[in-house]
């Protein structure tokens, strides 16, 4: 099976349609799939949901489909560095599911595992609970979260092979990998491509049977807040 494709636009033909659910990865500016997304605001889809611990900054990763009105919806941790992401979320424009950082993640795992639904204490007795179904157990109390099975997933490795054997490189690894399990097509972009064999197994965080399609491309290395000192005086 032939993974590898020439851009980002001939990786996502055929598979993006208006309403999808999508998983993406990256954690702040780490491992963000830019060029898929970059892809996906030009292809003019539209009322998106999607999974992702955020939504990057106002002029990057999901921010710039924010920007297009291109998403409905976002199930997301965290807020904070896009004031887009805040100013329509506050006016109404945007519909927001607020999961703790290591209960999407948990989401993310359970749906690539084919694991509907699991109880979590996290969350309990605050408006996350909200709606849920209580449980306990051993005397404690336990919601129910669901697991996320998206229409397609997009993620950012390190290094592939053809195959789509990768590896993620630091905190790019955080989100990547269960959003990646949790499509029912995954596409990744890397920043290099490898013959199958040149990756050593033992270092291997996602096996290629969960990719389906592969992109290299040059990836943009952005800092969120970039905080700096007076050089001192020789």
């Amino acid at each position: 099976m032939q993974k590898v494709y020439g851009s980002a636009t001939e990786a996502l033909a055929g598979v993006l349609k208006d309403g999808m659910l999508i998983a993406a990865g990256g954690f702040g500016l780490s491992g963000i799939p830019e060029l898929l997304l970059s892809a996906i605001r030009d292809s003019g889809v539209k009322d998106l949901t999607f999974a992702s611990n955020n939504a990057g900054v106002d002029d990057f990763g999901i921010g710039i489909l924010l920007q297009t009105r291109q998403v409905r919806k976002m199930i997301s941790s965290y807020v904070g560095e896009n004031a887009e992401f805040m100013r329509q979320y506050l006016s109404g424009e945007l519909e927001l599911e607020f999961n703790p950082q290591g209960t999407l993640a948990e989401r993310m795992r359970a749906g690539g595992a084919g694991i509907p639904g699991f109880y979590t204490k996290t969350g309990v007795g605050t408006v996350i609970a909200e709606g849920k179904e209580h449980k306990e157990f051993n005397g404690q109390t336990y919601i129910l979260e669901e697991g996320i099975f998206a229409d397609l997933s997009i993620v950012k490795a390190w290094k592939a092979d053809t195959t789509g054997n990768a590896i993620f490189r630091k905190t790019g690894r955080n989100f990547n990998p269960p959003a990646a399990m949790c499509g029912k097509v995954c596409i990744m972009e890397v920043e290099e491509i490898v013959q199958p064999g040149e990756l050593d197994p033992d270092h291997i965080h996602l096996p290629g049977i969960y990719v389906h399609r592969i992109i290299q491309g040059e990836h943009e290395k952005r800092i969120e807040q970039r905080t700096t000192r007076p050089r001192p005086a020789a």
